[in-house]
């Protein structure tokens, strides 16, 4: 059974900073680029961040550049999500997701809530 098991997520002040965690299982997660989205309050899907199979090829939306820093563990199974210098509008659900080639369905984890208020 695949799972995508995300951690981390909770209430920070402005300016604070948190590491989500994306704990994958039954399928070959080496093999894989992982993404990062987060689904803002009333907001549609947005893409954070990528990273490929081996690490590298580092991908970031515009809005957490310089911020947030992605990095997976192939020994572990896990990709990592570390957010600095949170701001109110980096509240959201945090999801992870491989995405597959079509036609085969993509793998997405429960989410993880983070919130950003004093």
């Amino acid at each position: 059974e695949v799972q995508l098991v995300e951690s981390g997520g909770g209430l920070v002040q402005p300016g604070g900073s948190l590491r989500l965690s994306c704990a994958a299982s039954g399928f070959t997660f080496s093999a894989y680029p992982m993404t990062w989205v987060r689904q803002a309050p009333g907001k549609g899907l947005e893409r954070v961040s990528t990273i490929n199979s081996r690490g590298g090829a580092i991908t970031y939306a515009d809005s957490v550049k310089g911020r947030f820093t992605i990095s997976r563990d192939n020994d572990k199974n896990t990709v990592y999500l570390q957010m600095n210098s949170l701001k109110p509008e980096d509240t959201a659900v945090y999801y992870c997701y491989v995405d597959r080639p079509t036609p085969l369905p993509d793998y997405w984890g429960q989410g993880t809530l983070v919130t950003v208020a004093s």
